[in-house]
């Protein structure tokens, strides 16, 4: 893609809130805050009990840095309160409902007022402008529909921007590849290990990736790396932009990246109030720079206030740059929940990913296997990795080695890695599932 081509903040009309001043950012953090914490403890139970149980009151909240005298709030409350229990609101204010798909527990279960999606609508739309989408332009929109957030949030933030979507949802990616020959879209929205299987999918049809109208990617509702972006940039030739949510806190658009950047996503923080914790010693709240836990805390939210919610992903926070006001997320670098600990070294799937994507051989698509075999005590990590198309007997064999010396160099665990033939391993519908575990259940 050419220079020129790349939409920057000169050509977009951005909201007040993203060009005032940190100080004038934070006093309105605080204001909304006071109001939040207060809004909580008189309306949801859970809240009041944890708020009394640890000898805090709302009033207690006189400057920014008191929200860590707080409790926090964990996916297992959720669960604990389904399916309503944390609304505030009465049932006849709740416009929408979405929820977790509970392949891992009992499903969480979010709500929104008619103010919540407007303003979810509005901080989507504020992401997809920031990632160089413009009004008229036409959106692919590849995030899965349903209780699912992505799909709802994405195509309301597209609409409320200005823009033509095409609500095409996950799957049938033959479909897909179709829509955007006939409909000529000029961005797409997807996770990123979706949009490569799309990728992948034009290759074999004999369609060639950077043909297409496609200019822009805004990718996310999972971990990617540096490499994943310059794959994908390279394939279609397009800029591919972070979008970040979760939908306890409220889904896609919680923060976006700058197209003109793309160092990070700028976190909304006229919404929400980031902090980073030491995942391992909670109670501790880490300065900017630090790598650790994501914590928000909802300014604005009606139907579903959320208060010191534990996300589980580990980055740290940066100063803002293209929205200076507002600070950026790292890159994930994995979640918590995701960690594998093998032999007492801990590690994550976007570790192999980075790894993998600088030894040309290999593909980005991957699987991680754990098993205990029977009559040992030690955990064995498997890599099974598609090699890419052409690369020879030899090619195969010096890649496996690569790999396996590069993850015991810069991970520091031994594995056995499999390279195996080019679209023999699972493809991406929405979120790739990249661990299996197949040890014994104990």
């Amino acid at each position: 893609m050419t220079q020129e081509t790349v939409a920057t903040t000169s050509d977009a009309v951005l909201d007040r809130e993203e060009t005032i001043s940190r100080d004038e950012l934070e006093a309105l953090q605080l204001s909304r805050l006071q109001h939040t914490v207060a809004y909580a403890y008189d309306r949801v139970p859970l809240y009041k009990r944890k708020f009394d149980e640890t000898g805090v009151h709302p009033t207690d909240l006189r400057e920014l840095s008191d929200l860590g005298k707080f409790p926090f709030t964990t996916k297992e409350d959720l669960r604990l309160e389904y399916p309503f229990g944390m609304f505030a609101v009465p049932q006849h204010e709740v416009a929408r409902i979405h929820a977790s798909s509970g392949t891992t527990g009992r499903a969480t279960v979010v709500g929104y007022t008619k103010k919540d999606l407007a303003d979810w609508a509005k901080l989507v739309a504020r992401s997809l402008r920031a990632s160089g989408v413009r009004p008229g332009m036409k959106v692919h929109n590849a995030y899965g529909y349903g209780l699912f957030t992505g799909g709802m949030g994405a195509h309301a933030g597209a609409e409320a921007l200005g823009c033509t979507v095409i609500p095409i949802s996950g799957g049938q990616t033959e479909r897909q590849i179709t829509l955007i020959q006939d409909f000529k879209p000029d961005a797409i929205l997807a996770t990123p290990t979706y949009l490569l299987t799309i990728a992948d999918a034009m290759m074999k049809q004999g369609i060639d990736p950077t043909s297409t109208s496609l200019r822009y990617a805004v990718l996310g509702a999972e971990p990617w790396t540096e490499e994943m972006r310059h794959e994908l940039e390279v394939m279609m030739n397009i800029k591919a932009c972070d979008i970040y949510g979760l939908s306890e806190v409220m889904g896609p658009g919680v923060a976006g990246e700058a197209v003109e950047t793309q160092d990070g996503s700028h976190i909304w923080e006229d919404h929400f109030r980031p902090e980073i914790i030491d995942a391992f010693d909670p109670s501790v709240v880490l300065g900017d720079g630090e790598p650790g836990e994501l914590v928000f805390t909802s300014l604005t939210k009606e139907a579903l206030p959320i208060i010191r919610y534990r996300t589980k992903d580990l980055t740290r926070l940066l100063p803002g740059t293209a929205r200076p006001a507002h600070r950026r997320m790292g890159r994930i670098t994995g979640r918590s929940d995701d960690m594998i600990i093998l032999r007492g070294v801990n590690l994550f799937p976007s570790q192999i990913e980075e790894i993998a994507l600088r030894i040309p051989e290999l593909s980005p698509h991957f699987q991680l296997e754990l098993t205990r075999p029977e009559g040992q005590r030690m955990d064995q990590l498997t890599v099974k990795i598609e090699r890419r198309e052409s690369v020879t007997a030899e090619g195969i064999a010096s890649a496996a080695k690569a790999l396996q010396q590069q993850i015991k160099i810069h991970v520091g665990s031994s594995c056995t890695v499999n390279v195996v033939e080019p679209g023999s391993l699972e493809r991406s519908n929405g979120k790739l599932r990249r661990i299996y575990d197949m040890r014994p259940k104990a």
